[in-house]
């Protein structure tokens, strides 16, 4: 895990609840690279500079956390028993399993697994010009991870539906760190066996 995490207060989620209904299986089982999908999207979040991992889990709860399980690493597991209500649940989740004294989170898609590396350093380092949130774009369109602080975590235990942060970052303006990258890994993610090809 990447140093300053401690001193920041910072945290991460993985948002790993999903059913995998267009994938036709359990997705962040699928092999890649020769290990579980969602090992890439922990691998990542372990790469952040937060001093926790927690990960969301919902749709195939048993099997995902065993390969949670299998990474090896300490990670704190919650399950989103609402989990078919869609993204809104897991972040409820998530944000509400965090200590209380946590400063901000990192929020990791379990099926993103191109995310470029030190992408979350980037972020943590544009928090300190006082914005709210921070985000990395690529050729104009903003992506994940995202970098949510403290003080959005009222507000995003509020969402419901099949919705994230996204209207809740728009409306921030200035207070929106946009990082750009120079790989798309932010904007890519599996939604059929194909896309692992």
């Amino acid at each position: 895990m990447a140093t300053g995490g401690e001193a920041r207060g910072l945290e991460a989620i993985v948002l790993a609840a999903g059913m995998s209904v267009r994938f036709g299986a359990p997705k962040l089982l699928a092999s890649f690279n020769g290990q579980p999908l969602i090992h890439a999207a922990l691998a990542a979040a372990f790469g952040a500079p937060a001093r926790g991992v927690t990960v969301v889990t919902g749709g195939h709860a048993p099997a995902v956390t065993a390969a949670v399980e299998a990474f090896g690493r300490p990670v704190r597991v919650v399950h989103a028993p609402d989990h078919g209500e869609g993204l809104s649940a897991s972040l409820r989740a998530g944000i509400g399993a965090l200590p209380v004294d946590a400063a901000g989170v990192f929020v990791f898609l379990a099926d993103m697994p191109w995310v470029p590396a030190r992408v979350a350093d980037r972020l943590a380092e544009a928090l300190v010009g006082g914005a709210q949130a921070a985000a990395p774009v690529f050729e104009g369109r903003r992506g994940h991870p995202v970098l949510l602080t403290a003080a959005l975590f009222e507000p995003i235990m509020a969402l419901t539906g099949d919705h994230g942060a996204g209207h809740i970052l728009a409306g921030l303006g200035e207070r929106l760190a946009l990082i750009p990258v120079s790989k798309d890994g932010i904007l890519r993610d599996v939604d059929h066996p194909g896309d692992l090809a």
